[in-house]
């Protein structure tokens, strides 16, 4: 079992603001630089998906993943664990949201992956933090403007 990466950030914007984007995952290629297309394959009863095919180009994590979203903890939380990739072995994950009560919301990003070949754990850790940094960089620049 690997270690999660994770880091959070606070953003100026009503948590009604940060879900829309967040739970928008089609979407996610107009703000992330690191997904470069998403496509639904699946959906629950609220139409909300489930099973989402990826392109993904964070630096050296160049990978078409297929996804399974969770939605039991939402709105408050959304996490993803790995159902196919070329490459990654592993990719689970998290979106955390917590409202501040102030139209400010702190969202907490967590990353596990693992990839076919060895690739040692302090470089797997340095490129799951820049990539949950970027995310969340872009994701506070999205919504703050």
């Amino acid at each position: 079992m690997t270690d999660i990466s994770q880091n959070s950030i606070t953003i100026e914007a009503p948590i009604a603001d940060v879900q829309a984007l967040v739970f928008d995952l089609p979407g996610y290629p107009s703000w992330s630089t690191g997904i470069k297309s998403v496509e639904v394959l699946e959906s629950d009863d609220q139409s909300r998906p489930t099973k989402v095919k990826s392109a993904i180009d964070a630096g050296v994590m160049k990978d078409r993943v297929t996804l399974d979203y969770d939605w039991s903890k939402a709105p408050l939380e959304l996490s993803f664990t790995l159902d196919d990739a070329d490459l990654l072995t592993e990719m689970t994950g998290a979106y955390i949201l917590k409202d501040n009560g102030d139209d400010t919301t702190t969202v907490t990003s967590q990353l596990t992956v693992a990839l076919s070949m060895p690739v040692p754990a302090m470089m797997r850790t340095k490129t799951e933090r820049a990539t949950i940094d970027l995310a969340l960089n872009q994701m506070k620049q999205k919504l703050e403007g």
